[in-house]
């Protein structure tokens, strides 16, 4: 069943009612569900679909030229080659509107690497005055951003579209998995990341634990070697990869760290880095109020990533051996609740642009993020969760994911390491799981520039 997508389904829908040649870029990691919404947009519209395979030229050409055929009701024969199909279309795309997607075309690329001089060919001279739609649609994250978008690429300027599907955030997700309770729906977000086709596999029937046992501590579970095959699919040196991500996953965030951790120059280190970057497994972050900083740390941003290299990547021996559901019982689900804290940063930043989440700012800020910084009284670093500014205004929040109501000495710490941003309108949010003491809720009684959000809240 297809779910949300509304902004990327409208923007294809426009660029089809516009009539004219229209290059839309599709692309976005693997399960994201790109196919989904090309399926949905190009339902009771004529089409040409086709879906590259990574098999030889020949077997690429003879799929295509099925999905060609069958569009036109010609005779299931096989063109002699890719220009005469693109010739084809040529002409059919003269008479009336046509949709042609090409789904996973990376793979129609690499069996034929005269595919991107070919499309230039037909878009300047042919297509861009037809009524044409092109669609090229493809998981290799690398392949797309460098061999469609990139500069170099033959295709280079001519795309009229881009979309890049993002996984959805918590408060999309929560609807794939609506039989459980918030707090479970979090921690369901915080192992499969919002990838639309990971909660297919959930059992409604199940609870949480059991559900994530099943995933990645089988064997035979859905998620249980996910991050390896998908990294097998883009990169060649996987150990080093794995080591880098490894590394992040257990504490490290410095570049100099990481490559300590991993056993790696930090050049080396610095190159994985971006890769991992390119494929949005790793996100790199600076202090809220710096554009560029040496402070800047590393983070693994796919939190299925996060998950199965915090508590599976140690265990895949004993797993295979059948005992995963001790290894999750005695070693992981005690430090779930833990794991989530940095999960619950994210979801409350998404939280703030929510259309709920805005209409409780005390102001629009022009950055919002982390910062960290160094303290020069106390001579250590002190971190602030939730930072934004605007102007002289700025706003500072603090997210708690426990199962203790929190107490007004959080207010009071950071109230303190505002401090450390200067003079300014200072503003307080306050995220917890599980409430506040009446104690905190007294003391913010009396205070204009502090707001209290429970978990509750941002799900009501």
């Amino acid at each position: 069943m297809f779910y949300g997508r509304r902004t990327e389904l409208n923007t294809l829908n426009a660029l089809f009612e516009s009539g004219k040649f229209e290059f839309a870029v599709v692309y976005g990691r693997r399960r994201v569900g790109k196919t989904m919404l090309l399926n949905e947009f190009c339902d009771g519209r004529k089409v040409i679909f086709f879906t590259g395979i990574e098999a030889s030229v020949a077997e690429n050409l003879s799929q295509l030229s099925h999905s060609v055929m069958e569009y036109s009701g010609g005779p299931d024969s096989t063109f002699e080659s890719f220009e005469k199909i693109f010739s084809y279309i040529d002409d059919l795309s003269q008479k009336e509107r046509l949709v042609f997607v090409i789904d996973e075309y990376p793979y129609l690329a690499k069996a034929e690497p005269s595919i991107p001089s070919l499309l230039q060919k037909h878009i300047d001279h042919v297509w861009k005055k037809s009524k044409l739609m092109l669609v090229l649609c493809g998981s290799s994250m690398s392949f797309m951003e460098n061999q469609v978008l990139g500069y170099k690429s033959p295709l280079y300027g001519r795309k009229t579209s881009q979309l890049k599907i993002q996984p959805f955030d918590f408060f999309e997700s929560r609807a794939l998995c609506a039989n459980f309770a918030p707090e479970q729906q979090a921690t369901l977000y915080g192992a499969l990341w919002g990838v639309p086709e990971y909660y297919m596999h959930i059992n409604s029937k199940k609870g949480l634990n059991e559900n994530l046992i099943d995933l990645f501590f089988r064997p035979g579970g859905r998620l249980f070697e996910e991050p390896l095959n998908l990294l097998k699919q883009e990169m060649r040196a996987l150990a080093t990869y794995n080591a880098v991500i490894t590394a992040i996953a257990q504490g490290a965030s410095r570049l100099n760290e990481i490559a300590t951790k991993a056993g790696l120059e930090t050049g080396a280190t610095s190159n994985v880095l971006s890769s991992l970057m390119e494929l949005g497994i790793v996100r790199r972050e600076i202090p809220a109020t710096e554009k560029s900083s040496r402070k800047s740390i590393y983070v693994i941003n796919d939190t299925m990533y996060r998950f199965w290299f915090t508590f599976v990547w140690n265990y895949l021996t004993s797993i295979n051996r059948g005992v995963g559901d001790l290894v999750y019982k005695k070693f992981v689900e005690d430090k779930v609740n833990e794991y989530m804290g940095h999960v619950f940063e994210d979801i409350c930043l998404q939280y703030l642009y929510t259309e709920k989440g805005l209409t409780a700012l005390p102001f629009l800020p022009e950055n919002i993020g982390r910062w960290w910084g160094n303290d020069p009284k106390k001579k250590r670093e002190e971190e602030i969760d939730i930072f934004g500014f605007a102007g002289n205004q700025q706003l500072f929040g603090e997210c708690k994911w426990t199962n203790k109501l929190v107490d007004i000495d959080v207010m009071e710490e950071l109230f303190g390491r505002a401090e450390l941003l200067g003079d300014g309108e200072k503003h307080f949010i306050f995220f917890s799981k599980s409430g506040f003491t009446k104690k905190f809720m007294q003391a913010v009684s009396e205070k204009s520039n502090v707001k209290l959000i429970t978990f509750k809240d941002m799900c009501l």
